[in-house]
């Protein structure tokens, strides 16, 4: 088994998408399905305007098509709506070969915040999109419903994993600060909502880890919080299992991947009940879901840290890569391919149980 995976967004960025991809990559490659990356590596990029730390790649259709024609693909999956996104996208309604899509940031949120392009006008760039291919994978059931209302077609649900090991509660490293300890770990810009936690009245400290446009201004106006800068896992792992409640302000992610990070160093949550936590958390006991941010921070204290590990443990590598393999057996199977279509979910099943899955 051959996949191709389109994306725009790769290393040397430090993001979820990048981090779902290389993940699913590995739980796949684990089994033996091979698994090659299409990326902006090996091209000229520039940077997009507004994520000045995200670079576009300067490719086209045609040079898209040169590298692939040729190459033999079990499957085509485009992870992003960018240029190299785009480009498979010609090629493979071209070329007549089916794939699917997958819908991982709310850009036209997050452009509505910086520009005054309304949001309607987004989504239909996006729907039209997305509708070309043979299935849209999402991390939610409520953003499967959201779109299915904004008019997307065939959602396929794709939910993630945390690495169990590498985030760990006996990671803790020893903070000199105040207790209790509030953390919040992400990107720092306009649309993960921070003034939301950084204006809390709250006892303790406010630690703050990434970087991003509105680090500056978030500097200024809060003196009083902790700002670490950006850090690799190893270290983040660190802090979450040293925070006593990992505050997650947001109310436009799709899932929120540093929410299963900090649960499963045993750090609970406090979040707003919207789209994201309201699927991640839920009614597990893990966290506090509130538009009290407030009251939801000081109740999430009482939280046993084994039952936030406990509720990460439900959430594997191997069982998203089987599903993203299931999802893909729906395509073949409707469109009449059924021994593709078993020979996917065999795969899917033998993902799913693999002996090389992290332990718990």
């Amino acid at each position: 088994m051959r996949i191709l995976i389109a994306t725009d967004a790769w290393q040397p960025q430090v993001n979820g998408v990048v981090r779902t991809l290389e993940s699913l990559a590995k739980a796949l490659e684990a089994e033996g399905i091979e698994v090659e990356f299409l990326s902006p590596q090996g091209y000229r990029t520039i940077p997009l305007p507004t994520y000045r730390e995200i670079r576009l790649a300067l490719v086209g259709p045609r040079s898209i098509r040169q590298r692939l024609e040729g190459q033999s693909f079990d499957h085509v999956h485009i992870a992003t709506e960018g240029p190299i996104g785009h480009a498979v996208r010609r090629y493979c309604l071209d070329t007549g070969r089916p794939f699917t899509t997958s819908f991982h940031t709310r850009f036209p949120e997050y452009i509505r915040e910086r520009l005054p392009v309304p949001q309607w006008l987004s989504y239909g760039v996006l729907r039209r999109f997305h509708n070309a291919g043979n299935g849209l994978m999402v991390a939610t059931p409520s953003l499967a419903r959201e779109l299915e209302q904004r008019g997307f077609r065939r959602p396929l649900l794709w939910s993630r994993g945390v690495d169990h090991l590498r985030f760990h509660p006996d990671k803790a490293c020893p903070l000199d600060l105040p207790r209790p300890i509030f953390l919040y770990a992400g990107r720092l810009a306009p649309e993960k909502n921070l003034p939301a936690f950084l204006g809390l009245d709250l006892p303790g400290s406010k630690l703050v880890i990434g970087d991003g446009p509105a680090r500056a201004a978030l500097q200024q106006a809060y003196p009083q919080a902790h700002f670490l800068g950006a850090m690799p896992s190893d270290g983040l792992a660190s802090y979450y299992a040293a925070a006593d409640v990992f505050v997650f302000p947001s109310r436009t992610d799709t899932f929120g991947m540093v929410v299963l990070e900090a649960l499963a160093c045993g750090c609970p949550v406090a979040a707003l009940p919207v789209q994201g936590p309201l699927d991640t958390i839920g009614s597990s006991g893990a966290g506090v879901l509130d538009f009290d941010l407030r009251r939801a921070c000081l109740e999430a204290l009482a939280i046993p840290r084994e039952a936030a590990r406990a509720h990460a443990l439900t959430f594997t590598w191997a069982q998203s890569a089987g599903q993203f393999l299931d999802n893909i057996a729906t395509v073949y199977a409707r469109r009449g391919a059924p021994a593709l279509a078993r020979r996917l979910r065999r795969d899917a099943f033998l993902v799913r149980t693999s002996k090389s899955a992290p332990a718990k």
